[in-house]
């Protein structure tokens, strides 16, 4: 049962009002997402996602499933289990997201001159590996044809054809619009920078992963760039050398939606479920027990 829209609330978020002080304060010392980034990098062990996707796609010649759609609802689930990680701060207010989402970019052909789409998509409470993967299919299948626009790309092709002095116009409306949440869904419905979580699978195009900014516009408080695998030595417990593949996650966080602990929590459990991708078979509010290594 979903709570009663109150007086501060959001159309998409709850304002948090019982807070701790600090948590209530430093949004208005530090007002701006951009000057709040934590950045965390993860390296993931791909051995066990190699086994996994093998069985996954057994017997499959398309829409075969990826690293990046497994990493991708692993770090989704761990949002639902820790559901601080689903806030975000506008016009100097905590707010608690109503629903779970995830967004990325999609290029529609593999050319320079190709255009980009918008995929965004709801992660639910219950979803399982398999049915995120059936979402996350149907949403780049459609964001990748020529003749389908999704809301956001739509509204920005019919603004860019008006004068420069209408563009500034209407942009510095609806920011202001956006800051009180009343920024019409025409021009935010698939907006990237509107979602809980926003990846870029840099490691598709042969990019090496790292860092990328926050931005001040929208509410999306985690960027996560998936970059390209590579083989790395590790010396266990000082001991002989193991040479493994990993993938590099960089994962940019506005600091002020949680803490330190919080936060490594969260990391452990996304390996945790990287390490043991089986569990995204089970509904995502399914209980992980997991560690954080210090």
């Amino acid at each position: 049962m979903k709570r009663k829209r109150k007086w501060g609330d959001r159309s998409d978020a709850v304002w948090l009002k019982d807070l701790p002080p600090l948590n209530r304060i430093m949004p208005g010392i530090m007002p701006n997402r951009a000057d709040n980034e934590a950045y965390i990098n993860v390296e993931v062990d791909l051995a066990p996602l190699y086994a996994y996707l093998e069985k996954k796609n057994a017997g499959r010649t398309e829409d075969k499933y990826t690293f990046f759609h497994v990493v991708s609802a692993a770090i989704a689930k761990a949002f639902v289990l820790r559901p601080r990680m689903n806030r975000f701060i506008c016009n100097h207010k905590v707010y608690q997201r109503n629903d779970l989402t995830v967004a990325f970019v999609v290029k529609k052909h593999f050319n320079d001159k190709s255009e980009e789409g918008l995929a965004f998509l709801t992660f639910d409470d219950k979803e399982t590996m398999d049915s995120y993967h059936q979402k996350i299919m149907k949403v780049i299948h459609t964001t990748r044809r020529d003749d389908v626009l999704d809301t956001s790309s739509g509204a920005m092709n019919i603004i860019s054809k008006l004068p420069q002095w209408c563009i500034n116009l209407i942009i510095n409306t609806v920011l202001w619009l956006d800051k009180h949440g009343w920024a019409p869904q025409a021009l935010i419905g698939t907006d990237p920078n509107h979602a809980s979580i926003f990846l870029s699978n840099l490691g598709s195009i042969g990019l090496e992963g790292g860092y990328h900014h926050l931005v001040n516009w929208g509410t999306n408080s985690c960027f996560i760039v998936v970059g390209k695998k590579y083989w790395k030595m590790d010396y266990p417990d000082g001991g002989e050398g193991v040479l493994h593949e990993v993938l590099p996650l960089g994962i940019t966080l506005d600091e002020r939606i949680g803490d330190g602990y919080y936060y490594s929590g969260t990391v452990a459990l996304v390996k945790e479920l990287l390490a043991h991708p089986e569990l995204l078979d089970l509904p995502a509010d399914t209980p992980v027990e997991y560690a954080i290594k210090r």
